[in-house]
């Protein structure tokens, strides 16, 4: 891509920034005690993997306000992908899951470490709650200590409230629906709060704060951000029950055993009736749901065509948020970007 950006140089650049500021975090952090290394091991782990793209929307807020590239606003937008990790931490303890990126979660891999002693679960669980608070303050941190102007960052903190309101909420709604009928409104409402916000919208919001965009630019990024980000939890919803573990990294088995409030969940349910409604209540929400329980649902979906009702819903929001870009009028290198960013968030096998 022209204008010196590339995703791949870029995300190096982010990896190398979270790299080492949570390593020497981490050090830190062990020094206390040498009983707290496998808790900082997991603070490290938490950033060793990602697709950066929190940060990349940050960044292209900030660019596509005028701004030039810059050192140090990549460190301010790498916090994006510490609240991501910290989202990602909790959100894993919430569900349970046993697997992120091929590995063990934080709450699984923390329960390891203090096994053979009395309550070594709960223990696991308490040490990963609190793994993913550090997480959210260090995300502050290296935030305010960016190398940005003051005032730049005066501008940009109040948002920071606002989408860990919007970030808690929606995960709070989730906890909340889990289990309860079915319904895609209400599905999309947690996709939009849990997910949409804090992923392409809040970190688009910020970096242009950061570089002062006026108002109609900031509307323009919540019109292309709030429906892109529902694109990018929508696929996740679908690669959640019909991706390659192998790609995803992640147990394909957590929504259904979970009865989360998914929108794939949610239309497979409006679209089925009595009978597949009977076959779905067996085998939603079952702890042990096994390989065979997983196909049946994973049948019904296909025979209803709930998948492909979902990827519609994942092409017209990615629509939606082109058209939004392209009524910004915004530089040529800008809008170049975030086409490419949004095809990456929308089509992707894991």
């Amino acid at each position: 891509m022209s204008d010196g950006w590339e995703q791949a140089a870029f995300k190096a650049r982010v990896d190398d920034v979270l790299r080492r500021f949570v390593a020497e975090e981490a050090h830190e952090f062990a020094r206390v005690d040498p009983l707290l290394a496998p808790v900082a091991g997991q603070l490290e782990a938490a950033v060793g993997e990602g697709k950066r793209l929190r940060a990349a929307f940050c960044y292209w807020g900030w660019r596509a306000a005028g701004q030039p590239d810059s050192d140090a606003l990549v460190r301010a937008a790498a916090s994006m992908e510490l609240v991501h990790a910290a989202a990602v931490v909790h959100d894993d303890l919430i569900d349970d899951s046993p697997l992120r990126h091929g590995r063990p979660t934080a709450h699984v891999a923390l329960r390891a470490a203090v096994a053979g002693r009395p309550g070594a679960d709960a223990t696991g669980r308490s040490l990963a709650m609190l793994v993913g608070d550090l997480l959210m303050a260090l995300a502050g941190q290296l935030f305010a200590a960016s190398g940005l102007p003051a005032a730049y960052l005066a501008r940009a903190r109040p948002l920071w409230a606002v989408m860990a309101r919007e970030l808690i909420a929606g995960e709070c709604l989730e906890i909340l629906r889990t289990g309860t009928g079915p319904d895609t409104a209400a599905s999309l409402k947690v996709i939009r709060y849990k997910t949409a916000k804090y992923t392409v919208e809040q970190p688009l919001l910020i970096g242009g704060a950061l570089a002062g965009a006026g108002a109609r630019l900031r509307e323009g990024y919540s019109a292309y951000g709030l429906p892109l980000g529902e694109a990018f939890q929508l696929r996740d919803d679908l690669l959640g029950l019909f991706g390659d573990p192998r790609r995803t990294g992640k147990a394909n088995a957590d929504d259904v055993r979970g009865n989360r409030p998914t929108a794939l969940l949610a239309e497979t349910w409006r679209l089925a009736g009595e009978a597949d409604r009977t076959r779905l209540r067996d085998l939603l929400g079952r702890r042990g749901a096994d390989a065979r329980a997983l196909d049946a649902v994973r049948e019904v979906m296909r025979r209803l065509k709930a998948p492909d009702r979902v990827e519609a819903m994942v092409d017209a929001r990615v629509e939606e948020a082109l058209d939004a870009l392209r009524a910004w009028g915004a530089p040529s290198h800008a809008t170049r970007a975030l086409t490419h960013l949004a095809r990456s968030a929308a089509d992707r096998l894991s």
